[in-house]
């Protein structure tokens, strides 16, 4: 597949890269500063902004798949829709935040007492963006949302996916790693189970993993 990719250089993004060429897919990375990136005969670097409605458009076009690791913070997902639309992409992935994550019925993890302040931001935009999401009906667009632990760490393909509902251990830890949460966005794009859905990854409660 085809994939342009805007926010690729970021921890998380440069991670879904790395996967998607380990599987033979082309990846068009978009960002700033592409050049972060290391050469490989799969990778096109192109630099661009997210916020700029032409540069979506323009590195859009011809994909079969675009994907958007970029901070809520740093996005107008306003901008970005109308561009993948214009495009003429109709599939669209987002990497979510554990934050709109129930953790009680109708309680989100970043509504929770105890929720980080200095997250709440990121949080929020999240939150707009997965709503604006929704009531989106041309895109065929997927939100996922990694648990509330998100680092670098290891690949291992061992771990499983919810909904709508915050993952966790029996010791009440929510964790999954940058490297296995990209299995699972590729995972989606290749073989699509949540069109037009959010969903979630998680670790398993195994010894090995705990």
């Amino acid at each position: 597949m085809k994939i342009a990719h805007f926010g690729a250089t970021g921890n998380v993004g440069s991670r879904i890269v790395a996967e998607a060429l380990q599987r033979g897919h082309e990846v068009t990375a978009i960002a700033r500063h592409p050049e972060k990136l290391k050469p490989h005969p799969k990778l096109t670097l192109q630099q661009g902004d997210v916020n700029n409605q032409t540069d979506v458009v323009r590195f859009a076009a011809g994909h079969d798949a675009v994907i958007s690791s970029v901070k809520f913070q740093l996005i107008q997902p306003r901008i970005l829709l109308a561009g993948v639309a214009q495009s003429k992409v109709k599939r669209l992935l987002v990497v979510g935040g554990a934050g709109t994550l129930e953790v009680a019925p109708g309680v989100q993890l970043m509504d929770s007492p105890g929720f980080p302040e200095a997250y709440k931001p990121e949080a929020l935009g999240g939150r707009e963006f997965l709503n604006l999401l929704r009531a989106e009906n041309e895109l065929e667009w997927t939100f996922l949302c990694p648990s509330a632990e998100f680092a670098p760490g290891q690949r291992t393909g061992k771990f499983r996916l919810g909904k709508d509902k915050l993952l966790t251990l029996p010791n009440g830890e929510s964790k999954i790693s940058m490297e296995d949460f990209a299995i699972a966005m590729i995972d989606e794009l290749e073989t699509p189970k949540h069109i037009r859905e959010r969903f979630t990854v998680g670790y398993w409660p195994t010894k090995t993993i705990a």
